[in-house]
């Protein structure tokens, strides 16, 4: 409590005794003036003693010693008004301070104060309040209008309407859906809703935030020690120019003068108050920063390493397609699915009843039901034998049909996974899922790369196949699959050692990559996870693209710390100089430093506003090298557009070699340029072009088409081992779609150069 109220009556005291003195002095009272200056100087002295000996104490240097060795020599030499003057300045600057980060741990100190304390508990039909501590899992709870949700729950009610904006910085209301999973430390915004607790209130999302909260709130920055250490070098300077000038001159008030202005506030206030606003701006955007080290370490990351399940996809399978093995009505099938496996837990049984309810399909109750984990879900629904799994947990012992041999190879080649169905004891159909990319990865990918990130790489434990897929559509500069977490941090250890790495993550898994990393950023609100707990950094908001934001902050952060430790200390290094020379007496020294303080102090709080880009223009040269490789690749162009036309038509060996000979040409020639033109043109388009990324849609093109022609070399493959495993209509059907988007995209960049193409 002391410590809270110290500065403010510091301050109160400085200016009651400058004010008193000088109502003396007026009436001709100097001995009271003296004695009141004297006072006020005297009380921020034993202040700053008391300060100074405990860092002495604990071996830290501090640059307010030579805030006290002004105050000392102006007393030493009966100067009792530049001594208040200067008390006057150091707790005017403490003040400051205080409030400054008062109002840069505000979005911080939200985030702990909202946490709630009780929760209403609804039982056999009684409803009353008990402490958020006492939650157990499956409990029924009330939360009514206005309330934060207590701990992580699956809604009961039909709806809810719910205030995210402190996990997800959105302002808008969202609607939620009875099932759906709500997070801890979201706010009832509508009727009153019921839940079933998930997780208790220790193990919840707002109490995992929270702690972070914490650690960040009481965090101190590593450039206040890096300006402590600036006293074993400024404090000898100071005390070396005031000897010479009092030596030079033989005016001790030179020496003294030295010292008022030689005040270090530039480095006491500017760079935690800096460090602490741009902590404070990342928390506005849902960017959980724990301390300024990590902040410090974010701002100098050159590569990022990234899991894929639900960092650079969704991580939740998402019904795709409902595939069936006669004549079969889809909805049905999925809804003797979606039936039986509303007896089980596992994720893929829960997309299927997801989706059920997403069509509106009457689902019934399940009997007899018996599970065989990792494997599938059997029992009885509406008299009928259903099952559905993998193959052969649904087939057993029984031959693989031609059918299912087809599915699993266009499964493969679409990089998803799928359930099979069996009804009655006959194959009936397939489920197919896919955990999709999010759609603000490929953005976010190339905002990185435009802030100078050398390398991406993904990291994931999935098989070769199905990441292949997954990093040709998201632009990723290298792949690392079928990763164990030990794997990972190996990975993470040998990054390292080439630069600063950062990597980002979101399972339990990744928690030992995360530690491994020089920044680890944990995705999505669960901040009670393993993850966010190993992690730097946590966004709070479930979005990938909320990295680069945390990025700018950060670099901006720091280039303003430093900048204020700069120029701070050069004015003063200026106006020491100017006081040496006698230009500069010692009050007339103290009111210039007060206006040094200022200045450093409103630039440190230009970290809390956001930053504004500048936009180059772009060289004819650029545009004429891309139109002349545009000439040399007609005639690849043409082969592909001929095959696009005929190739179900051709003699099966012809087909074979012309298909693996226009798979050569189109990787060596056209992924070349594409991934050339990703690389260096597209950042400077970006520079002369409105807009954060103007040229998504092109980039978005890249992509497919990287991934069309793997998949295409693929499949050329198989029909040439095999024709009967790749069909050659569907091999026709791809060479279309690529013929078609590559003729598109050419057309649309041409279009782009003609119009940028100012000269």
């Amino acid at each position: 409590m002391l410590g809270k109220w110290l500065d403010p009556a510091l301050l109160l005291l400085t200016t009651l005794t400058l004010l008193v003195g000088g109502i003396a002095q007026v009436v001709g009272k100097s001995d009271w003036a003296s004695i009141c200056w004297a006072a006020g100087s005297l009380v921020m002295a034993l202040v700053l003693l008391v300060e100074i000996a405990g860092r002495l104490a604990r071996r830290e240097a501090g640059v307010d010693l030579i805030a006290l060795l002004s105050i000392a020599a102006a007393l030493f030499f009966q100067q009792t008004l530049v001594a208040a003057v200067i008390a006057l300045m150091l707790a005017s600057g403490r003040i400051l301070e205080f409030f400054t980060k008062q109002r840069a741990e505000r979005e911080l100190r939200a985030l702990v104060d909202r946490a709630p304390r009780f929760a209403w508990l609804q039982e056999s039909g009684d409803l009353r309040q008990i402490p958020v501590e006492q939650i157990q899992p499956q409990q029924t709870l009330l939360v009514r209008l206005g309330e934060v949700v207590p701990v992580d729950g699956r809604l009961l009610s039909s709806t809810a309407v719910l205030d995210e904006s402190a996990l997800s910085g959105e302002s808008l209301p969202v609607t939620r859906q009875a099932g759906e999973q709500l997070p801890s430390g979201v706010t009832n915004v509508g009727a009153p809703i019921l839940l079933t607790a998930t997780r208790t209130a220790a193990q919840s999302t707002y109490a995992g935030v929270v702690r972070l909260a914490e650690a960040a709130r009481r965090s101190r920055a590593p450039f206040v020690r890096l300006a402590d250490r600036y006293a074993l070098l400024f404090i000898p300077l100071t005390l070396l120019i005031a000897g010479i000038a009092w030596h030079l001159s033989g005016d001790s008030l030179r020496a003294l003068a030295v010292l008022v202005v030689a005040t270090p506030c530039p480095l006491i206030l500017a760079v935690p108050i800096a460090i602490m606003s741009g902590i404070s701006r990342a928390a506005r955007r849902g960017i959980l920063i724990k301390d300024g080290v990590t902040l410090e370490a974010l701002a100098g990351v050159k590569q990022v390493f990234l899991d894929k399940t639900g960092t650079l996809t969704s991580g939740h399978a998402r019904l795709q397609s409902i595939e069936t093995n006669g004549a079969v009505d889809p909805q049905r099938l999925l809804g003797l699915a979606a039936s039986l496996a509303q007896a089980s837990t596992h994720p893929i049984s829960q997309a299927i009843v997801t989706a059920a309810h997403q069509r509106g399909l009457p689902l019934s109750l399940p009997q007899d039901v018996e599970e065989s984990p990792g494997a599938g879900l059997g029992g009885l629904i509406d008299g009928q034998h259903v099952r559905f799994g993998t193959l052969s947990f649904v087939q057993k012992d029984m031959p693989v049909p031609g059918w299912a041999t087809t599915m699993l190879r266009h499964m493969d080649y679409l990089a998803c996974s799928g359930s099979f169905i069996e009804v009655d004891g006959a194959l009936a159909g397939l489920l197919i899922f896919s955990d999709n990319l999010r759609r603000e990865t490929p953005l976010t990918l190339r905002r990185l790369r435009n802030r100078g990130i050398e390398r991406i790489v993904m990291l994931t434990g999935d098989r070769l196949e199905t990441a292949e897929m997954i990093a040709l559509s998201a632009g990723i500069d290298e792949l690392r699959a079928g990763l164990t977490p030990e794997d990972k941090v190996r990975a993470v250890q040998e990054g390292c050692l080439r630069a600063s790495t950062l990597m980002v993550g979101d399972g339990i898994n990744d928690a030992p990559a995360l530690a491994a990393a020089n920044v680890g950023v944990a995705m999505g609100a669960s901040g009670a996870t393993a993850s966010a707990q190993a992690a730097g950094v946590v966004l709070l908001v479930d979005r990938l693209d909320r990295l680069v934001e945390a990025l700018d902050i950060a670099r901006r952060t720091r280039h303003i710390a430093r900048q204020g430790v700069l120029v701070g200390m050069g004015m003063s290094l200026l106006a020491m100089v100017v006081a040496a020379f006698g230009y500069l007496p010692p009050l007339i020294g103290a009111i210039a430093q007060e206006g040094i303080d200022v200045v450093i102090i409103i630039n440190a709080l230009r970290a809390l506003m956001p930053s504004r880009g500048v936009r180059q223009q772009l060289a004819g040269e650029h545009i004429d090298r891309l139109q002349d490789e545009h000439d040399q690749l007609s005639t690849v162009l043409s082969d592909l557009h001929q095959m696009a036309n005929d190739f179900a038509l051709r003699p099966l060996e012809q087909a074979q070699a012309d298909l693996g000979e226009l798979v050569k040409k189109l990787q060596v020639s056209l992924v070349c340029h594409e991934r050339e033109d990703e690389k260096n043109l597209y950042p400077l388009l970006t520079q002369s072009m409105q807009g954060e990324d103007p040229l998504s849609a092109l980039s978005h093109a890249h992509r497919e088409i990287f991934r069309l022609i793997h998949l295409l070399a693929r499949m050329s493959a198989d029909f040439s081992a095999d024709p009967a495993t790749a069909c050659a209509d569907e091999i026709q059907h791809q060479l279309i779609r690529l013929d078609t988007l590559v003729q598109l995209h050419f057309d649309q960049e041409e279009e782009l150069f003609r119009y940028l193409d100012r000269r």
